[in-house]
């Protein structure tokens, strides 16, 4: 059960036009303390709304959700994005907050864009906490998830979402390393999945516009180490050998540090209809894990 009752949320936008990013405060940001800082939630794609509920088992502190670049509230474009892009944004959000450092939980490419912010920024956040980042550079099948990134691309400009999401959902199913011929085998039909068929045209989709950047950034593993144990890596206990817990463990073993287990699974934190989730516990694995660290 959330230890939140319903709180003020105040909405706000950082910057303009194409780099308008929306974001929102939960709460009072005069109640942060340099003991308990803002804690900024975030993903990408996912936008705010996939965070609130583990926003509001957090009421003892201001809580900050986003929606980034190209997806949520943002504008959209057909572009690719850049994980330094995402990572400028983040920059900007906390700069606008004007509390100080806060403590991060980026999530899958928020993980990735977290790497990167505090890479560049390390005085932006307290404790960095990056969930499952599907980082796929420390991998021994690099090349292969790299390939199969490749022609999820390749297919969402040929063909759009729907056959290229369900490529990307038969991938994140994928509980261990790619098989060899993985590419040869037949495409997933999206009615499977309950994706539509024909192609709408459009190409605004966020998921693909940051591919491959989110699966082919390379982390700056010298600036990380220099954050020593203000930086944690952190896996779903029930991910298995899935692409991003293999990845979070691959990161963690490059920056010479050991992974943190945390509850449930890549999703965990929220509601996944289909899917077990554990919003409370992974609420107070982190709470645990920010206490210890800060």
């Amino acid at each position: 059960m959330s230890d939140s009752a319903a709180r003020t949320v105040v909405t706000r936008t950082v910057g303009e036009g194409d780099d308008a990013i929306t974001y929102d405060i939960h709460g009072d940001l005069a109640t942060a303390t340099v003991e308990r800082p803002a804690l900024f939630l975030f993903g990408a794609p996912m936008d705010a709304t996939g965070f609130q509920i583990l926003a509001s088992h957090f009421g003892d502190r201001p809580v900050i959700t986003y929606d980034p670049r190209g997806a949520g509230r943002n504008p959209v474009g057909t572009a690719d994005i850049a994980v330094q892009r995402h990572a400028d944004d983040l920059h900007r959000v906390i700069a606008a907050l004007s509390v100080g450092p806060v403590d991060a939980f980026g999530s899958s490419g928020g993980g990735v864009n977290l790497l990167a912010l505090v890479a560049a920024n390390p005085d932006d956040v307290r404790v960095a906490v990056v969930h499952e980042p599907p980082v796929a550079d420390f991998l021994p099948d690099r090349d292969a998830v790299l390939a199969v990134t490749a022609d999820m691309k390749r297919t969402f400009a040929a063909e759009g979402s729907g056959p290229a999401l369900a490529k990307f959902i038969q991938f994140v199913m994928l509980d261990g390393p790619v098989p060899q011929g993985y590419l040869d085998g037949p495409a997933p039909d999206p009615s499977m999945f309950g994706l539509p068929t024909a192609d709408d045209g459009s190409r605004t989709d966020p998921l693909f516009r940051n591919m491959p950047a989110t699966l082919a950034y390379l982390p700056e593993i010298a600036a990380l180490q220099g954050l020593g144990e203000r930086l944690v890596i952190a896996f779903g206990a029930e991910s298995g050998e899935t692409m991003p817990a293999r990845a979070a463990r691959s990161v963690a073993a490059a920056l010479g540090i050991e992974a943190t287990v945390f509850p449930s699974n890549h999703g965990g934190f929220t509601e996944q209809p289909g899917f077990p989730s554990d919003p409370a516990g992974v609420a107070a694995r982190l709470r645990e894990v920010l206490d210890q660290r800060g």
